[in-house]
């Protein structure tokens, strides 16, 4: 009969192999550092909201945010739960999901816009209030008081901590190229018409939820394009003649690899204020012309970010656009372009009383080729928003802007310079 013996050194081998098995599974299933809570419950008293969790959170931030009025609110420790309901005042509805790391994001639907008073833990970590109202800030903070639980910091960092390799495919080709309508004619100047938002993008919402920004901008880039077609003298290329998203960059790239020799961003704006009303012109500025230019630059910019995601990125063209910047000439076109509409589509469309304006929107960093945004108007203003949702306002805005594209062009063939200063620089 064979003895099995038992040694020392065994010992340390099994015991060895079951560490590395340990090691293997904390590498694949990674240990939180405490147990994640889940959503209950959202009570709403008067112009304050408390959150309730079935286990203590970590640390909690909130961002007050506007088109649509929203407060998001990212909690550290915590993941998304079953959807709870809430139960009337300010707040609309309530959604949530998970960010990149170990937290959840709790997003706040208002029925006004909303600012951020203050954030509270229960002493348990169970409950967060929040007091909102009219007039707040727009960031709120807090830590838990339970410790031993992440910061919103370790929450949103991704760890990595095994790798898999799988085959993709080929890497998807860049956007094709819109269709240029118009004469076949190269020599003559090409003007792209950008209409802003699009697909899960809507932009700005009329008080009534009649009108969209998206489908009011479509619709006039349309217009425009006809007009400026019908002329005979110029080429008219759409970034977008359909509902779909279009990334910042994307919209002035498309312009670049097309060649344009002009780019026209349509808006249409918003404000808390009602009575506001008319139409403005933005030209790029690093910085804005004032704080009302920078917010809605900021309200813009914020299109690529979506759902927590970051669309944008950062490629060749942009790095090569910071440098790029430095270059004055393009901006003086801009401004030149944005002056000329201004004084010839003054009677077909209502410009607000300080129209000319400079903000930093992406769409404007085209670094050859003079470019302007159109706020062709206050959607949130319901004699606006009828203008432009009506085929006569829509068909006055396309006939000022083609009197200006027009004009705009027939002095740069008389000063021909700069033109061709640009067009050496592409």
């Amino acid at each position: 009969m064979t003895k099995r013996h038992s040694t020392k050194a065994g010992l340390i081998r099994h015991k060895g192999k079951v560490l590395s098995l340990f090691a293997l599974a904390a590498a694949i299933f990674p240990v939180s550092p405490a147990l994640a809570g889940v959503l209950t419950a959202v009570e709403v008293s008067g112009n304050d909201v408390t959150l309730s969790f079935d286990a203590p959170g970590g640390e909690v931030a909130a961002l007050a945010l506007d088109n649509p009025n929203r407060i998001a609110i990212d909690i550290a420790g915590h993941s998304p739960g079953m959807p709870v309901a809430a139960s009337g005042g300010a707040v609309r509805s309530v959604r949530q999901g998970r960010m990149a790391g170990q937290g959840v994001r709790i997003v706040l639907d208002l029925n006004a816009p909303m600012g951020i008073g203050g954030i509270q833990y229960s002493p348990d970590g169970r409950q967060i209030s929040l007091h909102i109202g009219p007039g707040l800030g727009t960031e709120g903070r807090a830590t838990s008081p339970v410790g031993g639980l992440p910061t919103l910091a370790m929450a949103r960092m991704v760890e990595r901590r095994y790798s898999v390799t799988v085959p993709i495919g080929t890497p998807a080709t860049s956007l094709p190229l819109p269709t240029i309508d118009g004469p076949n004619n190269p020599a003559l100047p090409l003007v792209v018409v950008d209409a802003g938002h699009g697909g899960h993008d809507p932009g700005a919402i009329s008080p009534d939820g009649r009108y969209h920004e998206e489908d009011v901008t479509l619709a006039i880039a349309r217009r425009v394009r006809d007009a400026l077609v019908a002329s005979g003298r110029v080429r008219v290329a759409l970034t977008r003649d359909s509902d779909r998203f279009l990334v910042l960059e994307e919209r002035y790239g498309l312009a670049r690899r097309l060649g344009a020799d002009l780019f026209i961003s349509i808006h249409a704006d918003s404000a808390e204020n009602v009575g506001a009303t008319g139409a403005s012109i933005y030209t790029l500025s690093e910085t804005a012309s004032d704080r009302e230019a920078s917010r809605l630059a900021a309200r813009e910019n914020r299109a690529n970010i979506l759902n927590g995601i970051d669309l944008g990125g950062e490629n060749a063209d942009v790095r090569s656009i910071l440098i790029d910047l430095a270059q004055r000439e393009t901006m003086n076109l801009s401004v030149d372009f944005a002056r000329t509409l201004q004084r010839t589509a003054g009677s077909d469309i209502p410009f607000r009383q300080a129209a000319l304006r400079h903000a930093g929107f992406v769409v404007l960093k085209a670094p050859d080729m003079p470019s302007v945004l159109l706020e062709t108007g206050f959607i949130s203003n319901s004699e606006d928003a009828a203008r432009l949702a009506s085929a006569g306002g829509q068909g006055a805005i396309a006939r000022g802007v083609r009197e200006a594209v027009l004009t705009h062009f027939a002095r740069r063939l008389d000063n021909p310079q700069g033109a061709t200063t640009i067009a050496a620089r592409r």
